[in-house]
């Protein structure tokens, strides 16, 4: 059996301290028990109902002294988050009016204490629970005897009996024995102890009681020691008090007759009392009835009363929604679009968006939508919708044609004679913008509506931006200096065709045509997709060429005045209708853009170069989707300058093509010079990336070199003469270009390797022609030592030391004036005599290292004949 909570010394000494630090004066306690507290309700049959957690407790009993009184309390402790107990609640148990043993509690552990003093007995009072019935028995047990000994009385007790509980106490009381000191000396006192240390007082007698039976005790004599003397007394006695006690009846007859009689009448009233409290009973029981019919008629009210009151408040909020307020009435039905009353307008709009919305089924309660107010109510919103955007449609369909007139009818807006007028949109959009919350409500209302608008608005654009072009391309062209360019032709005399300046090149005229008009496209564009509710992307300018930059912080400025929010992406099909009517909008303006090209490039072809830079820059600084179709101009725009410019290429190649060949030619010919001409004036153009002009020289120079190559073999006699002249004058002309023009560079090196081919081919003919016989006798040797040894070669035919020496005389006699002669014929087939000098050192170099390879061969095959050295030969050629 587990030790109980009542003999834990170290849970009485946590109760002293715990009741101690709340307390002043101190208090002793009697018994301390853990519990667990629950929460009940009293039922029938004095049976709780238990429907709250249980918590650990624990209860203690305590006494204190006030004077002469000793006061009892019962204590409830709980645990701190820390575990130390602290008091929780106090009873006095002079309070105590019932202790009741729960009887749905199998285990019997469960009990109530009943306070007659607790403020609302409605509350259901706590039940505590023990660990066992010991626990519960000392607890109770020792109340009952607090109860006894301080009040004289003990509590009412139910479920459970008295006579056990004193069986139990009886069982559970162990014996002390005590040495007790007397006259005679000390002897032994059998005392009893509870094992809960609770003394069972009932059974004892008081102090005084006891004296007064020993006093009484010592003045009798009962003479115990003669038992059979004490036997007869007590049988005398005996018969003694029966003949007493018969006699007594006899003599109170009559006093029995007078108990009965009045036992008779009060049994009598007791009937008539009865019989009274069952009529009591009947009326009270129809009165309970009638109480309680009234109690359910008047709940019944107050119900329907309460449901009246919401049934109004539910009432009145529906006819907020159902009801039209009059001013957003009138302007819903009759009210005028102008500026001064856009702002009632949006009112009423942002009213009737809310109202319908409010009346669809998803948004309201199901049982208000079959209403028959309801559906009358949305039936006229959407009539009055229908009303007002048909109006509204209506006056911007006339609005935006009425607007664009006003301007068109303004001469001021356009570039007249002498006067370039540079577009400007501004007023236009802050009009435009008084009415773009209109088109967010017409676009919420009835999306449909929105197509003739956009229409409407595109075509009246379309000819205004159309004529501003026109007007604007005219001015450019009249008021050009730009006169027809004298760009270098690859026909004609060398010396026509001189290069001209390009400080009036018509390329000026196009550059300001893009830079005015392709951000006013880009903002119409964009200010197209915001103000005609598109849902479209932003413009994204984080990568956008310096060009542009002007054009994208219009673009901005646009997008945030006109307080349209703008989604993150859009839908194709949204994107198809947005290029749509941006075709529509810009449909047209090419060909004023193209006609200035055409006209740029008659007066100067190469202005191409120019337009095309200006043109790729803009194109590569567009980033918006929705100025697609601007795109979609500049690549067309790119494309014609192209075209135009490949012509330009294709006809000089042309011309370098068809250049004369059945004639002999000397010296340079002409499209060389010409071609540096244009080149250097080329470069002069150039406004952003080198691509198009690159693959012009790559296509030119490529056709040069193939033609200059036709050319040099008309006449086979003098092919190398012709190309080395023709590709030094080409290096010559190139040379300033070829630093800074890489392509020009890799044709520079080219030209560079076929001049120097050509003029090792020229200097071997003509050492070959004046000494022929030298070199051919050197390559008979040199083909002989292929089949024999150095010593052999000397008997062979034609080999020997007298035809060595024959061939050695005729070739060195008179050296002075064949070497003369060699010179005379370089200057004799030479037109370029710049070309001589070095031309004429090459050719010594060249006939000393033939000549010393010549010299090396001899020594193998003749070592000891005597031939002129290398050296004596350079004296003869530096001193000539």
């Amino acid at each position: 059996m587990a030790r109980s909570s009542a003999d834990d010394m170290e849970l009485k000494r946590a109760c002293e301290a715990g009741i101690l630090s709340k307390e002043k004066a101190p208090e002793q306690v009697v018994m301390c028990l853990r519990v667990a507290k629950g929460r009940g309700t009293w039922g029938k049959a004095g049976k709780l109902n238990s429907r709250h957690m249980a918590k650990p407790r624990v209860l203690a009993v305590t006494t204190k002294m006030k004077g002469q009184k000793t006061k009892a309390f019962l204590r409830v402790l709980k645990y701190s988050n820390g575990g130390v107990l602290e008091p929780a609640k106090v009873y006095k148990i002079k309070h105590l009016h019932k202790v009741e043993v729960v009887a749905n509690d199998p285990s019997g552990c469960t009990f109530l204490l009943g306070f007659h003093n607790l403020r609302s007995q409605s509350v259901s009072p706590p039940q505590w629970t023990m660990r066992n019935k010991d626990d519960r028995n000392r607890l109770l047990m020792c109340i009952l005897n607090m109860c006894k000994e301080i009040l004289g009385g003990i509590p009412k007790v139910a479920g459970m009996d008295i006579v056990e509980m004193a069986i139990w106490a009886k069982e559970n009381t162990t014996t002390k024995v005590t040495q007790v000191g007397t006259k005679d000396g000390p002897i032994e006192s059998v005392v009893l102890e509870a094992d809960s240390q609770v003394a069972v007082e009932k059974d004892l007698v008081s102090q005084a009681e006891e004296e007064d039976i020993e006093a009484l005790l010592g003045t009798y004599v009962m003479a115990i020691g003669e038992a059979e003397a004490f036997s007869e007394r007590m049988k005398r006695e005996l018969v003694g008090l029966e003949s007493a006690n018969v006699y007594a009846l006899m003599e109170t007859e009559s006093v029995v007759e007078e108990v009965l009689q009045g036992l008779e009448i009060a049994s009598i009233c007791v009937e008539d009392m009865d019989e009274w409290l069952g009529i009591f009973n009947i009326k009270l029981r129809h009165m309970r009835e009638d109480i309680q019919s009234i109690e359910w008629r008047n709940n019944r009210l107050e119900l329907q009363s309460e449901s009246n009151v919401a049934l109004i408040d539910e009432l009145d909020k529906l006819l907020v929604l159902l009801q039209i307020p009059p001013e957003y009435e009138e302007s819903l039905t009759g009210g005028s679009f102008d500026e001064g009353n856009m702002v009632k307008n949006i009112e009423a709009c942002e009213w009737l968006t809310s109202a319908i919305k409010n009346l669809e089924a998803s948004n309201m309660d199901p049982c208000y939508v079959k209403l028959r107010a309801v559906r009358e109510k949305r039936a006229e919103f959407v009539l009055l919708k229908c009303t007002f955007v048909r109006r509204a449609s209506e006056f911007l369909r006339n609005y935006f044609p009425g607007l664009i007139d006003f301007m068109l009818n303004d001469k001021g807006n356009f570039s007249q004679k002498g006067q370039l007028q540079r577009p400007d949109h501004a007023d236009m959009r802050f009009k435009c913008r008084t009415y773009a919350r209109l088109l967010q409500f017409i676009k919420s209302l009835d999306k449909s509506c929105l197509t003739p608008l956009r229409k409407a608005y595109c075509h009246s654009l379309n000819l205004l931006i159309r004529r501003e072009a026109r007007e604007f391309s005219n001015e450019l062209r009249n008021s050009s200096k730009a006169s027809k360019s004298s760009t270098p032709s690859f026909e004609g005399p060398a010396g026509a065709n001189q290069p001209a300046g390009v400080t009036d090149s018509p390329g000026d005229a196009y550059s300001k045509m893009i830079t005015n008009f392709i951000p006013l496209l880009v903002d119409e564009c964009l200010f197209l997709a915001h103000f005609m509710c598109f849902e479209v992307g932003a413009l994204d300018t984080s990568d956008s060429s310096n060009a542009l930059t002007e054009s994208n912080s219009t673009s901005q400025s646009t997008s945030e005045a006109s307080g349209i929010s703008v989604k993150p992406s859009s839908s194709s099909a949204d994107l198809g209708v947005l290029n749509d009517c941006l075709k529509e909008l810009l449909d047209g303006i090419q060909e004023d853009f193209y006609g200035l090209v055409d006209w740029a490039f008659k007066l100067d072809p190469l202005s191409c170069i120019s337009m095309h830079g200006i043109t790729e820059r803009y194109l590569s600084g567009q980033k918006a989707e929705v100025a697609g179709y601007v795109q979609v101009l500049l690549d067309d725009l790119e494309t014609r300058i192209t075209i135009l410019f490949s012509r330009f290429v294709d006809d000089a190649c042309y011309q370098i093509e068809k250049y004369e060949r059945n004639v002999r030619q000397v010296g340079v010919v002409p499209y060389i010079p010409r071609f540096s001409q244009l080149a250097a004036r080329m470069e002069q153009y150039i406004n952003g990336t080198r691509d198009l002009v690159d693959q012009a020289y790559t296509k030119i120079v490529s056709i040069m070199f193939v033609t200059l190559e036709k050319i040099a073999q008309v006449e086979p006699k003098y092919v190398d003469i012709v190309l080395l002249e023709n590709y030094a004058a080409f290096q010559h002309s190139l040379y300033d270009l070829a630093n800074v023009v890489p392509t020009l560079a890799k044709y520079y090196h080219q030209a560079s390797e076929a001049y120097e081919q050509a003029c090792s081919r020229h200097i071997n003919l003509v050492i070959y022609i004046h000494f022929e016989k030298l070199f051919q006798f050197a390559r008979k040797i040199e083909e002989l030592m292929y089949n024999m040894s150095p010593e052999e070669i000397p008997f062979q035919v034609g080999m020997s030391k007298v035809d060595f020496r024959k061939m050695l005389k005729s070739s060195l006699t008179g050296l002075d004036k064949t070497i003369n002669a060699m010179y005379r014929k370089l200057q004799k087939n030479i037109t370029a005599e710049e070309l001589l000098p070095s031309l004429w050192e090459k050719c010594k170099k060249e006939f000393l290292d033939k000549y010393a390879t010549f010299l090396k061969l001899i020594s193998k095959i003749y070592p000891n004949e005597t031939v002129t050295s290398v050296n004596e030969m350079r004296e003869i050629l530096s001193s000539l």
